[in-house]
């Protein structure tokens, strides 16, 4: 499952971990990420240390080897941001691809809240856009996903091929041992969360001006995405 940031990215892995024959890996990249480019995240040495730090063996444990006993969905939730230039797409090429999207204006207004001035390299949509045109496959939006959980799981879960389960709309509160590290310092609201939260329609609706040159950047790529949306 391919998004960026400000997504309900995280909700969603909980709702897949929820069900049945289903192991859950969140953010892989990330520590190669980090060291790779130097950028100063909260808990930065801490996700370094905890991670593969060659993108080479993050790879090839996510798509080799037999799942354990009993699995038959590996659900993977990746950055795309975290998807550097040098790592080789061509490798991910057995994975069954998913892409998460959200409105640019309302990701970026709510991005705003977290770090003031974003670029388009933070988002990853350039990257998103990459792999969809690379292998394809199904595109959904998360303000579909808080309109209603139900109609937009079953649709994924039937473009993926694997069955929906109610248990996908309700999880137990609290952290989780396949949490990153860096969950202490973002992943509070999950944490508290028992399913996915109400649509809001005014929600993240304030755009700084400041950002409107980056939201019409980003504009062409969700489209592009969202065109494929399922309904």
């Amino acid at each position: 499952m391919w998004s960026g940031p400000r997504t309900v990215s995280t909700a969603l892995m909980r709702s897949f971990e929820n069900r049945a024959g289903t192991i859950v890996v969140d953010e892989p990249l990330y520590g190669y990420y980090l060291a790779a480019t130097g950028i100063d995240h909260p808990g930065a040495d801490e996700i370094i240390a905890s991670m593969p730090g060659d993108w080479r063996d993050v790879l090839a444990e996510l798509t080799g080897g037999p799942l354990p006993d009993g699995v038959s969905v590996y659900y993977q939730k990746h950055m795309t941001h975290h998807l550097l230039p040098e790592i080789d797409r061509s490798a991910l090429a057995g994975l069954t691809h998913a892409f998460l999207i959200r409105d640019p204006r309302r990701l970026l207004a709510s991005y705003a809240r977290v770090r003031s001035h974003p670029t388009l390299a933070d988002l990853g949509l350039e990257q998103q856009v990459e792999i969809f045109r690379a292998f394809g496959g199904p595109v959904i939006d998360s303000a579909d996903i808080l309109r209603n959980p139900r109609a937009a799981l079953e649709a994924l879960c039937d473009a993926l091929g694997i069955g929906f389960e109610p248990a996908m709309l309700s999880w137990p509160a609290g952290p989780r041992p396949t949490d990153g590290v860096w969950a202490k310092y973002w992943y509070d609201s999950v944490w508290r969360s028992t399913g996915f939260g109400p649509y809001r329609e005014s929600a993240d609706a304030e755009l700084p001006p400041s950002l409107e040159g980056l939201a019409a950047l980003c504009q062409p790529y969700y489209d592009e995405l969202a065109a494929h949306r399922l309904r």
